[in-house]
């Protein structure tokens, strides 16, 4: 099945093949289709400000967004080619907050999303990190209220740990 046309808009900061070639911007591959279309129409009717996106999104039906959330859906994960070599200090503190915090009980234990729940695994880290801050630091009208109680209280370091855990999620099995 060919990619949408929106696609090739989406593709120019999220990448060709749906993984970001930056670390500032999330991976769409492998994401899961319904986590991708609520988010996706969150952003188009402005109850989560994402200005970039948002301008992307101006006037898409809600039929082309079930079309790029299969799409982005459909397309097969990788890893995040991330600028450090996973560290084994920071795999360990991370794995043991990810279990702590029950990460793997909404992400799966694999990190790779389900339902209305984002995939992790191959993730930037820098990305999951700047997300984290933002769900502990800035609630608000269309983000995650659990994922904000989850991570209130933890320290900027706490979510360095996890985000480095969580986006090479075998690299932290293989450390424990």
């Amino acid at each position: 099945m060919p990619a949408p046309a929106k696609a090739a808009v989406c593709g120019a900061c999220h990448g060709a093949d749906g993984h970001s070639p930056s670390p500032a911007i999330p991976s769409l591959a492998a994401q899961p289709r319904l986590y991708l279309e609520n988010t996706l129409v969150l952003i188009r009717d402005g109850l989560r400000e994402v200005p970039a996106m948002r301008e992307a999104l101006a006037g898409a039906s809600d039929e082309e967004i079930i079309q790029l959330a299969k799409h982005y859906a459909a397309l097969p994960p990788k890893p995040a080619a991330e600028p450090k070599a996973a560290q084994p200090a920071l795999l360990q503190r991370g794995a043991q907050l990810a279990a702590q915090l029950h990460c793997g009980s909404c992400h799966r234990a694999d990190y790779s999303g389900q339902a209305q729940v984002p995939r992790l695994a191959g993730q930037h880290e820098a990305w999951l990190l700047a997300s984290m801050l933002g769900f502990r630091d800035r609630p608000g009208p269309g983000r995650d209220t659990i994922m904000a109680a989850t991570l209130r209280g933890l320290s900027d370091a706490d979510l360095g740990a996890l985000a480095h855990a969580v986006s090479r999620p075998n690299a932290a099995a293989a450390g424990r």
